[in-house]
């Protein structure tokens, strides 16, 4: 403990880069959630199965709890290749000590970008680098994260909005059916969706709609 004392307390130039790197890394690891989750595809995951929830009108069943395992989950399974790479070229190295921690943060990166580029619109990206007054990169790797990964954000939130959109229009139509027939009937004080909930499950079933959710995700990663 006093040796760590000591490194943050003292004037050599050398201790005090060891302790600025530090810091830099503990900051970093405070933050890696949030990157990690802006990294990858659990925004969209996790949305989608939000509004699946939402449209069914099921409060929280599921609960938070298990939405989010499975988003973090899927996420895990579509990042595996991804995820190989970065461990392969950048951790496996750095362990070995065969390449440093900024050639590591280089290598680590380059299988991310390739992974956000793939899914994130070119009128996204030209927005943030527009912005910055960045001139044409000539590849992926050319393109800083702090412009990547907002693009790749923003865009993987219209996708999410647009997936949800489709989800919600079928159990639309049967709350609309419910409403018209109860209206129809003089049953005006009749909540709609108490009617509406038992059917929009069932056609949830029939169909398999988890099934039919999570092939729609693994394909929009393909």
């Amino acid at each position: 403990m006093n040796e760590f004392v000591e490194m943050f307390s003292s004037t050599d130039p050398e201790n005090i880069s060891t302790s600025v790197k530090l810091l830099l890394l503990l900051t970093v690891l405070s933050l890696a959630p949030s990157i990690l989750i802006l990294m990858t595809c659990f925004t969209r995951i996790l949305i989608v199965l939000s509004f699946v929830r939402t449209s069914l009108a099921t409060q929280q069943m599921p609960p938070n709890q298990v939405l989010i395992g499975i988003a973090l989950f899927l996420t895990f399974f579509i990042m595996a290749p991804t995820l190989q790479e970065v461990n392969e070229q950048a951790l496996q190295p750095l362990f070995n000590e065969e390449i440093s921690l900024e050639e590591a943060y280089e290598e680590a990166a380059n299988p991310m970008k390739e992974f956000m580029a793939k899914h994130t619109r070119q009128k996204d990206l030209a927005l943030f680098m527009n912005y910055a007054k960045m001139e044409r990169p000539e590849s992926v790797q050319d393109i800083p994260l702090t412009t990547l990964v907002p693009a790749f954000a923003i865009s993987e939130l219209k996708t999410a909005f647009q997936m949800g959109f489709m989800i919600f229009v079928p159990f639309l139509v049967i709350d609309m059916a419910v409403a018209s027939v109860l209206m129809s009937m003089g049953m005006m004080m009749l909540p709609p969706v108490m009617i509406s909930l038992p059917f929009k499950i069932l056609l949830f079933v029939l169909v398999d709609g988890w099934y039919m959710i999570a092939h729609s995700l693994l394909e929009g990663f393909q």
